[in-house]
């Protein structure tokens, strides 16, 4: 039985890897396929080496909180590669008030910090007197901040944040579809502060009880990658799948057959399939399927991409006044600076820049800068260093530049995005071969895109399982 999957970035390798692994161990025969455009497979992981420095363009990482990463990562073989952050890595900064403040870890630290006046947090702290919202409209991130916690918890906190995960303006992202656990915080508890307290009292009886909860906030964890960078998770797995992979032969239409599916490649190419899993952008995909499609496509092109470009600085450490102690920082919301934030990324992981040198990573651009792609490597440098003029005072030039450039980086969950999904699953129910996986559906996270693969082999060996049957 054939089975195709369409993309090898880190959804489809993790997918078509589970697939395989799976299927093996079922002693289910198949013949799988992974289609790739590119020479080479990844997506837009890339770890290279440049002059002693390791610039990434893509993520750096993941956090070791999600068991199915890991155990990704184990089943592959690439345990003994793993490396966690430095201790560095939880001190995080924002960039406000034209200087870097320290982002609270503790209702202590954040009484006490200088990054919220105190009118914010008198307001932030009143959050546990606003009502529930009681409507089920898709309400976005930033109107959910002002209703419950003000527009300077946005403005110095939440809009940082925003920009650092997803690049994403908070004014369009749906909460619900971005920060789901939030929205389901207010749902059953009524409130963000009620359900902190309620859940400090559940997970301390919970640990007497020799359990574990979940927090509020998320799942925390520490920031894992590997040793030569988080492409080693990709090349892993692309070994296991060497065999089947096909790499530069894009699939440039998609046809539904009677059972299962037609594949013309960009070279002329015909294959035929009976699962297809489709792991490409969203745009990609609406292209295949636009011939016998057009409404799915047309669903398919609303989710929108932010652009970004990713600037990495090399200097020898002694240009570089700052002691550079943590993670990095991220510009609130009218800092004035030209970029969304800036890793210390020789800090976080050892092993990232030559000795006696640091590495810098900043992003530029993202859903409120969509010209962001439109401007000149030499353009992006400039803004930068200006940048790091008033955020690190750093005066010299860099010893080392690279600039990746992203024209469609990051996919954004605006608001009615969870609409969009469920009109999406609609249509693709007449096609039950086709399964999709991918950023740009159920979360942007390497530990989403792992989890959504994990779900695309489930439905994968269920269709096996049932056709073998009959």
């Amino acid at each position: 039985m054939n089975v195709t999957v369409v993309g090898a970035g880190i959804s489809g390798l993790a997918t078509a890897f589970v697939i395989q692994q799976r299927a093996r161990r079922l002693g289910l025969n198949i013949n799988l396929r992974i289609f790739e455009k590119d020479t080479c497979p990844g997506g837009k992981i890339r770890s290279e080496w440049s002059d002693g420095y390791l610039c990434e363009w893509g993520p750096n990482g993941f956090l070791d909180s999600k068991p199915m990463t890991l155990g990704l990562c184990c089943e592959a073989g690439l345990e003994e590669r793993l490396l966690p952050s430095n201790d560095a890595a939880r001190k995080r900064f924002i960039f406000s008030h034209g200087r870097l403040q320290r982002v609270p870890e503790t209702a202590g630290d954040f009484f006490r910090s200088s990054l919220v006046s105190w009118p914010g947090k008198l307001r932030l702290a009143g959050e546990i007197l606003v009502p529930r919202r009681k409507d089920d409209a898709d309400e976005t991130l930033a109107d959910f901040v002002r209703r419950r916690l003000g527009q300077e918890a946005l403005d110095q906190m939440v809009g940082p944040m925003a920009a650092g995960i997803f690049a994403g303006d908070p004014e369009t992202m749906s909460l619900r579809s971005c920060f789901p656990r939030i929205h389901e915080l207010e749902q059953q508890y009524g409130g963000l502060i009620r359900a902190l307290l309620l859940l400090a009292r559940k997970k301390r009886a919970e640990r007497r009880a020799g359990k574990a909860v979940a927090g509020a906030a998320g799942p925390g964890g520490v920031l894992t990658s590997f040793a030569g960078g988080i492409q080693e998770l990709t090349d892993g797995l692309a070994r296991h799948l060497a065999p089947n992979l096909h790499l530069a032969e894009a699939i440039a239409a998609i046809t539904p057959l009677k059972e299962g599916f037609s594949l013309q490649t960009g070279q002329g190419r015909v294959y035929e399939t009976e699962v297809l899993v489709a792991a490409v952008p969203a745009m990609a995909l609406a292209a295949q399927i636009e011939g016998f499609s057009s409404s799915m496509a047309a669903h398919l092109r609303q989710i929108p991409y932010a652009p970004l470009q990713v600037a990495c600085f090399g200097y020898r450490k002694d240009a570089v006044p700052l002691s550079l102690d943590g993670f990095g920082y991220l510009a609130a919301r009218r800092s004035g600076l030209h970029s969304l934030g800036t890793l210390w990324s020789s800090s976080i992981f050892p092993g990232r820049a030559p000795e006696g040198h640091v590495l810098l990573r900043t992003m530029f651009g993202g859903a409120t800068r969509p010209d962001a792609a439109d401007l000149s490597a030499d353009e992006v440098r400039a803004r930068i260093q200006e940048d790091l003029l008033r955020t690190m005072s750093i005066k010299q030039m860099p010893d080392f530049v690279k600039i990746i450039r992203h024209s469609t980086a990051i996919p954004q969950y605006v608001s009615g995005h969870s609409a969009r999904l469920k009109v999406l699953e609609g249509k693709l129910s007449a096609y039950p071969g086709l399964i999709l996986a991918g950023n740009a559906f159920y979360g942007v996270g390497l530990n989403d895109c792992v989890a959504s693969a994990g779900r695309a082999a489930d439905r994968v060996l269920t269709l096996l399982q049932q056709r073998y049957r009959h």
